[in-house]
């Protein structure tokens, strides 16, 4: 926006306030004259010089002690026209003192009128110029109750339903809504009514804005945005004002799209707040209420609201006829993982070489908006090395960063430190190499990342899960604590370097015992329940529903389970213990390993259950690095972090 238009205006408002002023000033001369009663000027007869007489009375005169002072005196015009007075003046100038006559133009009249009409028209100016410049465009200070919801009509760069990915059940409830708002009367026709808000529930990030703004560029109809929050201000009411407001302007604007974002910010269960049923934020929501009732089946008005807190909504918000279909966008699977980056890249460098199935199996529990950052990650890193392609370097490096944060390079270990955390690290990959249930070993390094992780082991499901059994539970749970049997095996010691570990072997356990029912003694009960407690916002708890003595042996089977899966982990430890040297040598040469590599060290390329980039080996050769997988949701494996 060019800035010297403004700044022109401000200079021309101020010099012509200066001039005002000065010609303010000027219309009220400074007084240099004393007044004193006439019994002074009878005394000071014999000193004046100078005399000059007003016709309206006044007398200014000046003295042979003071000449530089005038002196004012007042009589009468009747006096002045007295025989007596002149009398006195005829003998002022027989001594020789100058004396004039003056006549004063009757301007005192306008003299008042401008005195009090010049400094009230500043003000009155001073306000207008105040008012304008606070019901600018980008000023809410008079229109505060008006609703502040963008508006979007006919954007430059529409969003379409090809520019997201990985939501395709989603894309298909909220296709139905594009046919609504494109030809209602094919609806009409079969007696069906289109759900008159639909709520989009998921994490952040997996594209709930995106897959609104798509609809509305799909349907190329406005779509006005506006979040929970704009809705709540300091005076009680605006919030109800505002809401009215936003659904005059979607009516006159129909067909279109309202999306009210973080809608939890004033859908919270009624009656949980300090307020009661006087809280702002309680009147906003009856407000929404009201006006979604107030829809007929010719409004083509279709409210779409997004939240990641589906449990604290008021249940009058979700009913029939307000916001009555829900659509989850759970994070996507590798596949749409896959699908999502190749929007991505789109318009960037990409080396032919990228395996995006790789990469895909690399971000396990990553969202669309983990995805941008990761390749906005590579493209920074790229640019940074003067490189005209972003590479699988990059990119491999750009999923370190996300993960674990960026390598600490400056972070210098002593040797012996070092070879700790590679005994460590080699000692969680080992056991998941060994074990066929584990996850497979990608990659080991040592290389010190973020605030606290001094090198972790990364392990990649090889599909896409739903159930996962007791068995793999077990198995992964010897793995965390690989690191740990390592250490305590080569060093007869044991370091601070597992605290992570065991917190997430903890965790572990309690879950397969009070969650899962996997202990043969407790049975397939599911110990302690889930209570939410909305009120002031409290997250969800989880409540004991046993006893004392149940609780005692909970603990027990937690630390039978952890003590169980750290003697395994101890036993694969002790049967490859003569090439466990070898491998950490090799590690603290390259600093980073794949996990093919280390099975080849340990002699376990057969049986080792380590990452293979060509698991489909039936198919051709440039099929060979698409590994074959079912769609669905999978468990995230979290790196290790030794500390």
């Amino acid at each position: 926006m060019n800035q010297r238009p403004k700044i022109g205006m401000i200079l021309f408002y101020v010099i012509l306030g200066v001039f005002l002023l000065v010609a303010l000033i000027g219309l009220y001369p400074t007084e240099t004259t004393v007044e004193v009663p006439y019994s002074k000027f009878v005394d000071d007869k014999a000193d004046i010089i100078d005399i000059v007489i007003h016709d309206d009375g006044k007398i200014v005169y000046t003295t042979g002690y003071d000449p530089r002072r005038a002196i004012e005196t007042r009589i009468s015009p009747q006096t002045l026209a007295s025989e007596s007075f002149q009398q006195e003046v005829e003998g002022f100038v027989s001594r020789g003192v100058v004396v004039r006559f003056e006549k004063d133009a009757d301007s005192s009249l306008w003299i008042n009128i401008l005195g009090t009409l010049i400094p009230l028209g500043i003000i009155i100016f001073i306000w207008l110029f105040a008012m304008r410049a606070l019901s600018g465009r980008n000023s809410q200070a008079f229109t505060f109750t008006r609703s502040p919801a963008k508006k979007y009509i006919h954007m430059d760069k529409k969003i379409t339903f090809k520019d997201v990915a990985g939501v395709d059940e989603a894309i298909q409830e909220l296709g139905d809504v594009v046919a609504f708002l494109k030809d209602p009367t094919t609806f009409a026709e079969t007696g069906a009514r289109m759900p008159r808000g639909l709520i989009l529930v998921g994490p952040p990030g997996t594209g709930k804005t995106l897959l609104a703004r798509a609809a509305a560029g799909e349907a190329d109809v406005p779509f006005l945005y506006i979040s929970g929050s704009d809705f709540v201000e300091l005076f009680v009411g605006v919030g109800a004002s505002r809401v009215r407001d936003l659904f005059n302007q979607a009516k006159s604007s129909a067909p279109s799209i309202v999306f009210i974002d973080e809608i939890d910010a004033v859908g919270r269960h009624r009656g949980a707040g300090l307020g009661g049923g006087h809280d702002e934020r309680e009147q906003t929501l009856n407000q929404i209420l009201v006006e979604m009732d107030g829809f007929d089946n010719k409004t083509n008005v279709i409210v779409i609201a997004a939240t990641n807190r589906p449990d604290i909504l008021d249940h009058a918000l979700l009913r029939p006829g307000r916001f009555d279909k829900k659509i989850t966008v759970d994070p996507p699977d590798v596949k749409g993982r896959s699908e999502i980056l190749k929007i991505h890249m789109r318009g960037k460098p990409i080396d032919p070489e990228v395996d995006i199935n790789l990469l895909a199996r690399r971000t396990t529990g990553f969202v669309g908006a983990d995805l941008e950052n990761l390749v906005n990650e590579a493209a920074l890193l790229s640019a940074r090395a003067r490189k005209k392609l972003i590479s699988m370097i990059e990119l491999e490096e750009a999923i370190d960063r996300v993960m674990a944060g960026p390598a600490r390079k400056s972070r210098v270990m002593n040797p012996k430190e070092k070879k700790i955390v590679a005994y460590h690290e080699v000692g969680h990959a080992a056991v998941g190499l060994s074990l066929k249930e584990a996850y497979p070993v990608h990659k080991v390094t040592i290389v010190p990342r973020g605030h606290s992780a001094l090198g972790f082991t990364e392990s990649l499901p090889l599909e896409d899960k739903y159930l996962v059994s007791r068995n793999e539970l077990f198995d992964n749970l010897a793995q965390i604590l690989g690191g740990r049997a390592a250490e305590e095996i080569v060093f007869s010691d044991i370091t601070t370097g597992a605290t992570n570990d065991l917190e997430r072997a903890s965790s572990l356990a309690r879950s397969m015992i009070c969650q899962y029912g996997m202990s043969e003694s407790l049975g397939p009960v599911s110990w302690g329940r889930e209570e939410g407690e909305v009120f002031l916002g409290r997250e969800i708890t989880r409540r004991r529903n046993f006893s004392e003595q149940i609780a005692s042996e909970i603990d027990n089977e937690v630390k039978k389970t952890v003590y169980e899966a750290y003697d395994k982990a101890k036993s694969v430890i002790s049967s490859l213990r003569p090439a466990l040297d070898k491998a950490v040598d090799y590690l603290l040469e390259r600093e980073t390993i794949t996990g093919k590599e280390l099975a080849e060290i340990l002699d376990l390329v057969e049986e080792g259950n380590y990452y293979r980039d060509d698991l489909d080996e039936q198919n051709n050769e440039k099929e060979k690095k698409k590994p074959v997988m079912d769609s669905g949701k999978e468990e995230k494996e979290e790196p290790d972090e030794t500390r």
